[in-house]
């Protein structure tokens, strides 16, 4: 069932460079939300006619429900001007979120901001008892883009960075140590899954090499989700049925989440 939230503004602050936290008083949401859904958010300052835009949930627990987002446009713009105290109209859960359990080592790939649904799923999974304890793989194009590591390590996750500049990590795409840890997982015969979200670019890298090692991939697609419902048909994405057939999904109600063997890619 979807809720619509009047939520307080518990703290809203700089994690980065254009990056916030939005931390919410949420308690009906934060019950129900699990890892990879996402919330609906009314902007206050923005004309009555606007849709709402979408947020990934970097975590939901203790009746709060917080948001890591980035100042990308008109929307997220006037949401920065939002004070500690108001209150917001968030509407959720929404959306298919990533599996609760893993058979094997969790690893979880995210790009910049695609980090938040992954903190997220490495909570619940610790939580879970999962059997091997998640790593997390993050890039970004210079250490301005990494965020929340800190959050990771104090669940005991092992964390391995990279940057397009050097200027964190190793120097290059996040692939490099992913593929390292692949490389030694393999030669000692361990399960893994995958778990990613980020830019279109690693989804279709983690999805491959996913295929590639025939283990379980589980891709969150950042697609343009205007409604949130379904209703709009703006965040299409094609996906492979078990007999071959392929139909337009819609990210918002059949995702964001799907398994890497369902999506097919756009060839350029």
């Amino acid at each position: 069932m979807v809720i619509d939230e009047k939520a307080k503004i518990l703290s809203h602050t700089l994690t980065g460079p254009g990056y916030r936290f939005l931390v919410l008083e949420a308690p009906q949401l934060a019950k129900v939300l699990v890892p990879g859904q996402f919330v609906h958010v009314k902007i206050p300052s923005l004309e009555e006619s606007a849709l709402r835009r979408p947020f990934s949930v970097f975590d939901a627990d203790d009746g709060k429900v917080t948001l890591l987002y980035k100042d990308v446009g008109r929307g997220t713009s006037a949401l920065t001007k939002a004070k500690e105290g108001e209150e917001l109209l968030v509407m959720g859960p929404l959306g298919h979120g990533f599996p609760s359990s893993c058979k094997g080592t969790p690893l979880l790939i995210g790009g910049g901001y695609g980090v938040a649904p992954l903190h997220f799923l490495a909570k619940q999974l610790v939580k879970n008892n999962c059997k091997e304890t998640p790593i997390l793989f993050v890039g970004g194009r210079t250490k301005d883009d990494i965020l929340a590591i800190e959050y990771f390590e104090r669940l005991g996750v092992q964390v391995f960075l990279a940057s397009n500049d050097g200027s964190i990590g190793e120097k290059g795409f996040v692939t490099l140590p992913l593929d390292a840890k692949l490389a030694e997982l393999k030669k000692d015969g361990k399960d893994f899954e995958l778990f990613t979200c980020g830019p279109d670019g690693l989804l279709k890298a983690v999805s491959d090499r996913a295929l590639d090692c025939n283990m379980p991939g589980w891709i969150s697609m950042d697609r343009h989700m205007i409604c949130g419902v379904g209703a709009c048909f703006a965040c299409i994405q094609a996906i492979r049925l078990p007999d071959g057939s392929v139909y337009n999904a819609r990210c918002c109600v059949n995702g964001p989440v799907f398994k890497a063997k369902e999506i097919v890619w756009e060839t350029k």
